[in-house]
């Protein structure tokens, strides 16, 4: 099916496409890697008068990564944060989630920003965003503010965005030295479809080996990609074992509110919460005692 028609408007920076989308408002959308828009407009979901380009906006596709903080620009591409060696270092479940996220094709034009952006409660790279305590930098013509992650989310595909308004960047907090995290994901054809259930955890300990901050999240079996904070307060100032990892996950599991589908029933995929659960904790844990 051919797109619909549109006009096709490329701004020199964000601040122009923040101008642009203000005096449009609901007759414009923005396109970066266009892996969702483009779909949506195929399928008549989504039929825009005006498109604003702004993948060839320059030094939006950056990584920076100090002492303190990991940014990923607005243009990064999935692939780029997949590969490269600092994420995977201090962020293994962000890498790994981004490496398994659709197909080389569509995470070599895809952003991550962009997958954010569509705020679908299955997309791969939130849960592991929510677990590493995510910030969105959003633009407006105005300036600049800061929402946690988890605020970002509204209900499938509505994100915090108001008329204006462009998420500049991802900013997340470096992790600690003793620190492990995991993203486990439930898919029909291997890695390549949506998940049908998607978990990330992000543990921190002391010395003594007693977890110091826990980070859950579940994915695709709720409104919105969300943290189950019961089940991280269950785990915390406490050394991890089986039975604790087994109540965590048994929390995650009950805060499950998933619809059936074509991928999974609702009946399975509240079960397989409590099976991811346990395996990306268990192997947060692991990474933990390795280090």
């Amino acid at each position: 099916m051919a797109l619909p028609r549109f006009s096709y408007l490329v701004p020199k920076n964000l601040k122009e496409a923040c101008l642009i989308l203000a005096e449009y408002k609901d007759k414009a959308r923005i396109l970066a890697g266009g892996t969702d828009i483009l779909v949506q407009m195929k399928n008549r979901i989504l039929q825009p008068e005006y498109i604003i380009g702004i993948s060839s906006i320059p030094n939006t596709d950056y990584i920076n990564i100090d002492k303190r903080q990991l940014v990923i620009g607005a243009n990064t591409k999935i692939t780029a944060v997949a590969q490269h060696p600092d994420i995977q270092r201090y962020f293994p479940a962000l890498a790994y989630a981004a490496g398994v996220t659709a197909t080389v094709q569509i995470r070599n034009m895809g952003t991550v920003v962009g997958n954010i952006c569509n705020a679908s409660p299955a997309a791969d790279t939130a849960t592991p965003l929510l677990v590493y305590d995510a910030r969105v930098v959003i633009m407006n013509p105005k300036g600049e503010r800061i929402l946690p992650l988890g605020d970002f989310f509204l209900g499938p595909g509505v994100t915090a965005l108001e008329s204006g308004e462009i998420v500049k960047e991802l900013i997340l907090p470096l992790t600690s030295e003793k620190s492990g995290s995991n993203y486990q994901k439930l898919s029909a054809r291997s890695k390549v479809d949506i998940a049908a259930v998607g978990v990330s955890a992000c543990l921190q300990a002391d010395e003594a080996g007693a977890i110091t901050q826990a980070r859950i999240a579940i994915g695709a079996v709720a409104p919105v990609p969300k943290r189950v904070h019961r089940a991280e307060k269950t785990l915390e100032g406490k050394v991890l074992t089986q039975e604790l990892i087994q109540k965590a996950a048994k929390i995650s599991m009950d805060e499950a509110i998933p619809i059936t589908d074509i991928r999974a029933s609702d009946v399975y995929r509240k079960k397989m919460v409590e099976v991811l659960t346990m395996r990306a904790l268990s192997k947060s844990m692991e990474q933990i005692r390795t280090k």
